[in-house]
């Protein structure tokens, strides 16, 4: 069984910074690749960004480039999203996600999910 617990979702005014973590457990030795999505109420899931096993490449959508930053200190099994200049349109459940590619957008190719935090951007 593997685990996903994401955490440091809450609530921030536009423009401002926010910092959500995930960390992996369970059976499998090899975490592989890790990231995140984001589902706005109504809405489908989206991917957000990706990073590799070894923390030494990193995938973003377009919609977050330049403002998101994703991180795996040591390449270990917990990564780290960096999110500034937050806008309402980023009000979502994130949920963290293991899969065999970083660079891989949609969520049936993830086999594991965490339960996801809220993050509302609102003034």
């Amino acid at each position: 069984q593997v685990d996903l617990v994401e955490s440091g979702g809450g609530l921030v005014q536009p423009g401002g910074s926010l910092r959500l973590s995930c960390t992996s457990s369970g059976r499998t030795s090899s975490v592989g690749a890790m990231g995140w999505f984001r589902q706005a109420p109504g809405q489908d899931r989206e991917f957000v960004s990706g990073i590799s096993w070894d923390g030494r490449s990193t995938y973003y959508a377009e919609s977050v480039k330049g403002r998101f930053t994703l991180s795996r200190p040591n390449a270990g099994k917990t990564i780290d999203l960096e999110m500034k200049n937050l806008k309402p349109e980023g009000t979502a459940v994130y949920s963290c996600v293991r899969g065999s590619s970083y660079r891989n957008v949609h969520p049936h190719e993830y086999r594991y999910w965490g339960r996801g935090t809220q993050v509302t951007v609102s003034s």
